[in-house]
């Protein structure tokens, strides 16, 4: 894990505004492969969802991975409602049928608006300090460029769930990132996407690091 995130600092150095702020791994598992993979993305932006399937598709076939986009699997109604436990038990029976062996579920949790001010409001009647505590309290003002800065973070979660024949509900992997302000959507997603293969490659998940010659220097 130190390794990750240690990875990950590097990794984030040049990335947008896409963070992975936690990661858990069954501890059960070291490898674990894939032939066939779901991708589903939930969110209620029907273009983003499409958008965001159809380029993680990409990023696994170049890994030589076969993955299906939910939207070319499941009806068009089907997630327009709420489903039952049962009817979820059919889909997890229907995918096997299939030869699915995983699922990487992504979802986006919720947004908040933040207002980055780093002091909280003075009670003025109350505030009987001086200039010295006033200015050292307050000059962040001159040279912080985002000390006003409003923004919108959104929260996501990314889990890899093994579907293999009697462990159909077997979490694998889970991480949490924030999306922080997202202006271009087509960035995000791609941001995004490649976060999530970088964390599932160094964890040896589906995608596999080159191992480097022993011996050789």
């Amino acid at each position: 894990m130190k390794k990750l995130i240690g990875l990950l600092v590097i990794f984030l150095i040049g990335c947008s505004s896409v963070e992975l702020v936690h990661s858990w791994k069954n501890p059960e598992i070291v490898i674990f492969d894939a032939q066939k993979v779901l991708i589903v993305g939930m969110t209620s932006n029907e273009d983003a969802r499409e958008m965001y399937e159809t380029r993680l598709v990409r990023e696994f076939k170049k890994r030589d991975v076969e993955a299906v986009r939910s939207i070319d699997l499941f009806d068009v109604k089907f997630t327009h409602s709420a489903r039952s436990e049962e009817e979820l038990d059919q889909v997890e029976a229907l995918l096997l049928d299939r030869d699915f062996d995983a699922i990487l579920f992504t979802k986006i949790m919720g947004s908040e608006n933040r207002e980055v001010f780093r002091e909280k409001m003075i009670d003025l009647e109350n505030y009987d300090s001086g200039f010295r505590e006033d200015y050292l309290s307050s000059q962040d003002i001159y040279y912080d460029e985002g000390y006003y800065d409003e923004y919108t973070v959104y929260h996501a979660e990314t889990s890899l769930y093994c579907i293999c024949i009697g462990k159909e509900r077997d979490l694998i992997w889970r991480g949490a990132l924030d999306i922080t302000d997202p202006i271009d959507v087509r960035n995000t997603v791609d941001d995004y996407i490649r976060l999530v293969v970088f964390a599932l490659e160094d964890q040896d998940l589906i995608f596999h690091k080159e191992k480097e010659e022993e011996g050789v220097l």
